[in-house]
């Protein structure tokens, strides 16, 4: 039997994309808003336990989408809970620390492994959990979980993680990615994402340094072009060796020990056995 990610159907797509689309505006709106709604409300006090309260159920239902699509059971909900659990205890270990996040590392081989719906949920109930256990709790962390997952989800809709070939295809030639050469790619990926995390992130926090003097502040009301430059400047100016750091640390642990790790979630994930159908045998009467 060969390891599957968490297949995705109508449903559990149509949910990642209703989730997207608010993340999108949860982060965008204070670029295009009226100067005075973005002076009021810019700095997101106000609308984050909106979003939480919004994000929490719309997690709930792309698990519970995926699991009417026949892409999730009992045994896929047992590993997110084991899989979050890691990643929460691994996020401490490098807070504070020039960037050096190991749990990066775990959401992105995770989401790989096992699809981005699965990447998606996982990231975020990761950083929930970790936010409960560390008392991270503010404003930023419903930006965060967005963040987060995004970043796994993005590992799943990589190319070459099928291991389960069409009809009349070679089982080992169609569709599959693995060696070295998913460990390069994985590498890539993680480097690029690290950054743009690290982006989306500095875009929630930007905002609340409206009105200041400085020429990399957030100014609310004017056009779109003078904030995005002013917000290139921003980081680079204030987060570029942390993401740096971010990224270098996911990139060595995936090329040092990814492949260890892959083949174990792999190994899960085929003794999982997701989406099998049982089945139950009548015992043969003598003749």
């Amino acid at each position: 039997m060969s390891a599957r990610p968490v297949r995705l159907g109508p449903r559990s797509v149509a949910a990642l994309v209703l989730v997207g689309a608010i993340g999108v505006v949860a982060f965008g709106w204070p670029l295009l808003a009226d100067a005075e709604v973005a002076r009021a409300h810019a700095s997101h006090a106000q609308d984050a336990p909106w979003l939480l309260a919004l994000l929490l159920p719309l997690l709930i239902g792309v698990v519970v989408a995926t699991l009417s699509d026949g892409g999730v059971d009992a045994k896929a909900v047992a590993m997110l809970g084991v899989l979050a659990a890691v990643g929460a205890a691994l996020r401490p270990l490098g807070a504070g620390t020039a960037g050096l996040e190991p749990m990066f590392f775990l959401m992105l081989l995770s989401g790989r492994v096992l699809g981005p719906g699965f990447g998606f949920v996982l990231g975020a109930v990761t950083i929930f959990a970790s936010a409960l256990l560390t008392g991270g709790v503010g404003p930023w962390m419903p930006f965060q979980m967005l963040s987060m997952g995004w970043f796994a989800m993005g590992a799943g809709l990589l190319p070459g993680a099928m291991e389960v070939p069409p009809a009349r295809a070679k089982p080992r030639a169609w569709g599959r990615l693995r060696g070295r050469g998913e460990l390069l790619m994985l590498a890539g990926y993680g480097a690029v994402a690290a950054f743009a995390y690290g982006t989306v992130m500095n875009l929630y926090g930007w905002v609340t340094l409206q009105g200041t003097a400085s020429g990399i502040a957030f100014q609310p009301g004017d056009p779109l072009a003078e904030n995005l430059a002013r917000f290139a400047a921003y980081c680079l100016a204030t987060s570029l060796g942390w993401d740096a750091g971010r990224a270098v640390l996911t990139v060595v642990l995936t090329l040092t020990i990814g492949s260890t790790v892959l083949k174990a979630l792999r190994r899960a994930t085929r003794r999982a056995a997701f989406e099998a159908q049982v089945t139950f045998e009548g015992i043969e009467k003598p003749h």
